[in-house]
């Protein structure tokens, strides 16, 4: 399975000190270089840039051969990760961003985001989704509580 990340996913993940879980879920996760370069930016977090101090193994990162100049409203990260995908024909790309998710979708790409990863993770039994889900309300995270609160409902015994 090919899988695309951008940069949000990726970030979330960290600040909830589960990124582990894309290597359990897809075995390897592309990234491309802008991706990891917005990640390694003095903006980012600390976390996250002291993570990428030792890289995992299954994190590979890839240069995009030729930008697509239909994605230029989007953000680098998602432009590259969009394009990238396109290249190297994805089953999937891990997206939390709205306009990269609608470009994704037009362009017939399954996505997921943090949330639905989490959901992966939770129905194999990977994580507590209840922790996970508090963790992620303590970040900085942009997203409808409504939709946190359905996950917990669907892992309600």
């Amino acid at each position: 399975m090919i899988v695309i990340a951008d940069t949000p996913p990726l970030n979330y993940l960290i600040l909830i000190d589960l990124p582990h879980i894309l290597h359990e879920l897809f075995g390897q996760v592309i990234v491309p270089h802008t991706v990891l370069a917005e990640m390694e930016s003095p903006l980012a977090p600390d976390q996250v840039r002291q993570r990428l101090f030792h890289r995992p193994d299954w994190m590979v990162v890839r240069d995009i051969q030729q930008e697509d100049p239909t994605l230029a409203h989007l953000d680098p990260g998602e432009r590259d990760a969009i394009t990238l995908a396109q290249e190297l024909r994805a089953d999937l790309i891990l997206l939390d961003e709205r306009l990269g998710r609608q470009e994704a979708v037009q362009r017939k790409f399954n996505i997921t985001g943090t949330v639905g990863i989490l959901d992966r993770a939770g129905n194999r039994g990977l994580i507590d989704i209840v922790d996970a889900v508090s963790r992620l309300r303590r970040t900085n995270i942009r997203i409808s509580p409504q939709l946190l609160t359905a996950l917990l409902d669907r892992y309600k015994a």
